[in-house]
């Protein structure tokens, strides 16, 4: 009889513990995400794991570590998207969450554990983050803030999150977070993908991590001058950022700002390209951020870029952020008059609208910390949260978090 650690929905849960008990197999715990599956495994030892396959219960984290421990994982999946997500992780042993306890028994009693992913660890991973891509026109329309703070936001919510700075003009990431700069870790990874030599092991020797409560992520700093630019061709940040991606639940990519196709000015095809690493990024994006200042030289800059970028994303994958919005640059109700510049002239109907908080972002500044640990409180960074929580994270279903189980029949003995 096997030792099982489960993370269920409480529905699927309930159905399927008599039967487990009947069975003869022991319940270790009941827990709720994949994080407090892979920080249990050692105390728990199970023999077998049994997780619904939605984002909240299943990651390549918990994959590698119950592959590390010879520990056989199976998931229940509700739906095609969670089975394409236990897919895309190369997890092999996945049946319908309506599944009966006979069909999931062949499964955990049907012989010695096995890997669940399969290959040579050094090829080219598997894509299987989501990737969201910040851009904004020229003008420092707030590109590296909205990127630094929503990889926060995620990172808070619960999930792994890899920050990129890919801008091909300079990098502001690092010295936004207070993070050492000297060796460009984003060009460092796009070298080493393209001598197909980017594995787990080197992008944790390149990431730096700034660590905070709940809201901790992996930096990938920028150039540390714009004259090395040619570093970012666009394979190598293809293939970057599909390693970066394989390792971490969110990707948020830092952007640059100029969507003009450099083999347009000239008569070599084979040159590398400027702004080849932001293209890039716009088309490995599943979610793209285009950020406009809210003032009138930032709008039309913004609906001008706009009409750019539908050109290289579909529309559908686009989200308006209009930052710093203010009565003082627009005069009486600045959110209604930039909702309707945005619908009136580029067809733009669901916007984003941040309020302009100078005190929070220059706090954030002094301090080289993300709005979430220098201002809290900021009406910025409440609407940077709500805009990542209502239109990026998954939110999962509500559970009702469990502690440990115990062993049929046994109960805990007071000391």
């Amino acid at each position: 009889m096997a030792r099982l650690a489960l993370a269920l929905d409480p529905s699927t849960e309930d159905r399927l513990l008599a039967d487990v008990v009947e069975h003869g197999h022991t319940v270790v715990a009941r827990l709720v995400g994949w994080r407090d599956l892979v920080e249990s495994l050692d105390v728990l030892a199970p023999e077998v794991v049994l997780v619904g396959a939605a984002r909240v219960s299943l990651s390549a984290d918990l994959l590698a570590a119950c592959d590390e421990r010879g520990i056989r994982l199976v998931a229940l999946a509700a739906n095609d998207a969670e089975r394409a997500h236990a897919a895309q992780l190369g997890l092999h042993e996945v049946l319908d969450r309506s599944a009966a306890w006979r069909d999931i028994e062949e499964l955990v009693s049907g012989g010695v554990p096995v890997p669940s992913r399969l290959g040579d660890a050094r090829r080219a991973p598997r894509r299987t983050g989501e990737l969201v891509a910040v851009w904004g026109p020229a003008g420092a329309p707030g590109r590296t803030t909205i990127a630094v703070n929503l990889a926060a936001e995620i990172a808070a919510a619960g999930h792994s999150v890899a920050l990129v700075d890919a801008d091909p003009y300079g990098g502001a990431v690092a010295p936004s977070l207070g993070l050492l700069d000297e060796a460009p870790g984003f060009a460092s990874a796009c070298r080493l993908a393209g001598g197909d030599a980017l594995d787990r092991s080197e992008l944790e020797r390149i990431a730096q991590r700034y660590s905070a409560p709940r809201g901790s992520f992996d930096v990938f700093t920028g150039l540390v001058g714009p004259s090395r630019w040619p570093e970012l061709a666009h394979d190598r940040v293809t293939a970057a950022l599909q390693a970066i991606a394989a390792r971490s639940e969110f990707v948020v990519v830092d952007t640059g700002f100029s969507l003009e196709r450099d083999e347009e000015l000239t008569s070599d095809q084979f040159a590398p390209r400027r702004n080849a690493a932001t293209f890039a990024a716009l088309a490995a994006a599943d979610r793209v951020v285009a950020v406009g200042l809210a003032d009138p030289v930032g709008l039309s800059r913004l609906l001008r870029g706009h009409a750019d970028l539908v050109e290289v994303v579909e529309p559908d994958r686009i989200d308006v952020i209009v930052n710093r919005v203010r009565s003082a640059a627009l005069g009486i109700d600045a959110h209604a008059q930039v909702r309707q510049t945005l619908r009136r002239f580029a067809g733009i109907g669901d916007a984003t609208l941040l309020p302009h908080d100078g005190r929070a972002t220059d706090a954030a500044t002094l301090t080289a910390r993300t709005l979430r640990d220098a201002a809290p409180r900021s009406p910025l960074r409440t609407a940077l949260r709500e805009y990542a929580l209502e239109h990026l994270v998954p939110v999962p279903e509500p559970v009702k978090r469990r502690g440990f189980g115990f062993a049929p029949g046994r109960r805990p003995v007071a000391s």
